[in-house]
């Protein structure tokens, strides 16, 4: 037998082997990279989650304020308001 086939079969256990080690690290990268984005995922849904308890809060606070009991109060106390008698009241109608 020849030098070169005695080495052939060498040379494939080698060049399969790089292939093995290459494909393992190619696997364990994705698997890394899968975790990462699984995380960020995670930390995203909680932010949306938590925006949108404040955004219902918001919404409970705003009707709130613009309850007519609300704007009444205000203009009561802090504007110092009172409502007209209906004798103070005119309607004015467009000739």
């Amino acid at each position: 037998m020849s030098v070169t086939a005695d080495r052939q079969p060498l040379l494939l256990v080698v060049v399969f082997s790089i292939v093995c080690v290459l494909s393992a690290m190619a696997l364990v990268f994705t698997k890394h990279e899968s975790r990462k984005l699984f995380v960020e995922l995670e930390q995203l849904t909680q932010e949306r989650d938590d925006l949108n308890i404040e955004w219902g809060q918001l919404q409970i606070e705003q009707s709130t304020w613009a309850t007519h009991a609300r704007i009444e109060q205000v203009a009561n106390d802090d504007l110092s308001l009172v409502r007209p008698q209906p004798t103070e009241i005119f309607v004015i109608e467009k000739p």
